[in-house]
């Protein structure tokens, strides 16, 4: 399977980070323009997928800081996600102020 990954050719991996990258910027923009919230799945799955095509893009040009932050996005998205479906089953997310 390794093998079969370390065939591709980087510049399919470089497609898939710059996909990645354009997932974040749709995301942030429908944000800012109210098409999401923060309070909603979508909002962290779309985060999610977007860290991980940015990670995987990294594949063949690895930069330590990015593969950092992308792993912290993927960790908090993940979270984030969980906490609403577990809000969901419950009832409503609660909200402490800061």
């Amino acid at each position: 399977m390794f093998e079969t990954i370390a065939n591709m050719p980087p510049a399919l991996f470089d497609a898939v980070g710059v996909f990645g990258f354009g997932l974040y910027v749709l995301n942030y923009t429908m944000l800012t323009f109210h098409r999401v919230t923060s309070h909603c799945k979508s909002y962290f799955a779309i985060n999610l997928v977007a860290a991980s095509m940015v990670l995987i893009g990294m594949t063949f040009s690895f930069n330590l800081a990015s593969a950092l932050i992308q792993l912290f996005w993927i960790g908090i998205s993940v979270a984030a996600i969980i906490v609403r479906v577990r809000a969901s089953k419950g009832g409503a997310l609660s909200v402490k102020p800061a």
